[in-house]
């Protein structure tokens, strides 16, 4: 295994502090409970998300004004555990109330769940909207449903835009729900993805196959073939976006997501094939993204997101913001 860390069992606080490192006027590192936090927090309802680590730049990335106050990691794919997620609850916390983002997952759901009892307890109002947008498998293998994938990068940009806009914790989780209401994602891989504590791919593939659907930690797909065309590849993942759900007729944005070791290049060619694909089926896209959001480690391949835009999604998805991981100019 070729890494550029030390200890593999300290590697996830390690990138945190150095995260907090490269943008110390921004962001506040909390040792050993993996929390980052706005270092200047707004008076208004407080938005927090987290997750194993190994998604770089998910979640920590998307810390800072118009997204999230807080991101909490667990170890790599593994769900933080509620003592972490309470604390960043209470660091975050101004009186307003907190929107919890949590991507659908057993461990998420159970940790995020506990967590807001016991902030409850203590008279934090504590509201949780769920990300479940990969359509790769409808009834997917875990019990809780649908995976949350790299559409829970929007659903972080629009709740915190609604948030920075002083709206309540009501009328933040209503806008967070409206997104995911309209987002649908599917991904590919090309390779599998070493993890740290085990210094060798989890699984294997043939170096002409590839597997349509596989989740960010491996999770099973809808099968795999041989290596397509660009072209062929960004058809066969739009197809299944838009058998799940009706974007006819609208405006979307769109984004192109790597899942770790695919080449921006690479990217921007599916990102070609994709663009010229809904502009046949008149299909409007409004704004693009294109790049790492949510990865899964040293994995190549990558995912295709498309959320369907109304005025309000449009105003909320344009409103500024200033993270590491995505910054948008107001206008």
């Amino acid at each position: 295994m070729k890494k550029l860390m030390n200890d593999p069992s300290k590697a996830v606080g390690e990138a945190m502090e150095g995260l907090q490192l490269a943008y110390p006027d921004k962001l506040t590192y909390t040792p050993d409970l993996e929390i980052i936090t706005r270092k200047e927090k707004g008076d208004k309802v407080a938005v927090i998300s987290g997750g194993g680590a190994g998604h770089e730049p998910l979640h920590a990335g998307y810390v800072g004004i118009g997204m999230l106050d807080a991101a909490i990691a667990g170890n790599v794919f593994s769900s933080p555990s509620p003592d972490r997620i309470t604390e960043a609850i209470r660091q975050v916390n101004k009186g307003k109330g907190v929107l919890m983002v949590v991507k659908n997952y057993s461990g998420d759901i159970m940790n995020f769940g506990f967590s807001a009892e016991l902030a409850e307890m203590d008279d934090v109002e504590v509201e949780t909207v769920v990300v479940k947008d990969d359509v790769a498998v409808p009834d997917s293998t875990y019990s809780t449903g649908r995976r949350g994938i790299a559409g829970t990068v929007f659903v972080h940009k629009i709740a915190g835009a609604k948030a920075e806009q002083g709206a309540a914790l009501k009328e933040v989780k209503q806008a967070a729900e409206h997104a995911i209401a309209n987002i649908r994602s599917v991904g590919m891989a090309m390779s599998s993805c070493t993890l740290p504590s085990v210094g060798k791919p989890g699984f294997e593939m043939a170096d002409n196959e590839i597997e349509i659907g596989m989740g960010i930690h491996g999770e099973p797909g809808v099968g795999r073939s041989e290596i397509k065309p660009a072209k062929e590849l960004a058809k066969d993942l739009l197809e299944r976006i838009l058998k799940d759900y009706d974007y006819s007729e609208s405006e979307v944005a769109v984004m192109v997501n790597g899942l770790g070791a695919t080449p921006l290049m690479e990217l921007y060619i599916m990102n070609r094939e994709v663009q010229n694909l809904l502009k046949d089926r008149e299909i409007k896209v409004y704004k693009t993204f294109v790049g790492n959001f949510c990865t899964s480690l040293d994995m190549a391949g990558c995912s295709l997101t498309l959320m369907k835009l109304d005025d309000e999604l449009k105003e909320l998805l344009d409103a500024p913001c200033d993270t590491p991981a995505l910054k948008i100019l107001d206008k």
